[in-house]
């Protein structure tokens, strides 16, 4: 059984375009950057933190009870980083949303998602990084402003949704377009494999993350 530790539509909708089934858990943790935190770590630190705070809910306990065999949580973590370095998460608000489009137009910039596996019943933890470079193009300031008015920008890391109207600024993607909108298909199946083989084989591994 794989269990998403995240209630986000997008994850959602595209593990089922991938084909899995699979049990949602939400998990709630503080996703504010330790001070001088590495992207790739801080969002390695997230996913895995968010899968462990499902591992440890009663709701998870007692779904694993009723399950055939060990369940895998799937936790992952998607955030932005802007050409000056900076980490953008989600804005706080419309003049964040349009500080962060501002920081992103005319320039390349990485969208980087940390993917953890967890299978606490079986000492398994699995985590992994993958990083895409996303071009965008200088919208004007009407167009900012517009966009920013439709309430698109609020709740997505870098204030935009590739998958949305932010779209028609977007001239190139380097790497996993997947991953720019939330889960790296190809990653995500790649892992959830290895960990169903050790399942079988019944040979327990863990990967600490660095």
């Amino acid at each position: 059984m794989l269990v998403l530790a995240s209630a986000s539509p997008r994850r959602r909708d595209l593990l089922i375009q991938a084909g899995f089934s699979f049990e949602i858990l939400a998990a709630s943790v503080n996703e504010d950057a330790h001070p001088d935190e590495r992207p790739i770590g801080y969002v390695l630190r997230l996913a895995r933190e968010k899968a462990e705070a499902v591992a440890a809910s009663a709701e998870f306990q007692h779904l694993a009870r009723s399950s055939p065999g060990p369940p895998i949580i799937l936790g992952a973590d998607t955030t932005v980083v802007a050409p000056n370095g900076e980490i953008l998460g989600k804005p706080e608000g419309d003049a964040d949303a349009a500080r962060m489009l501002r920081l992103l137009a005319g320039a390349t910039h990485q969208v980087i998602t940390g993917v953890a596996l967890l299978v606490p019943q079986a000492d398994i933890a699995e985590v992994a990084a993958e990083v895409t470079h996303v071009t965008m193009l200088t919208p004007s300031g009407e167009d900012l402003a517009r966009y920013v008015a439709t309430g698109e920008p609020l709740g997505k890391a870098g204030a935009y949704a590739i998958q949305g109207q932010a779209a028609r600024w977007i001239p190139r993607v380097q790497g996993c377009y997947f991953n720019v909108v939330g889960l790296p298909l190809a990653l995500v199946t790649t892992m959830i494999e290895a960990v169903e083989m050790r399942l079988r084989s019944g040979v327990a591994a863990q990967i600490v993350v660095p």
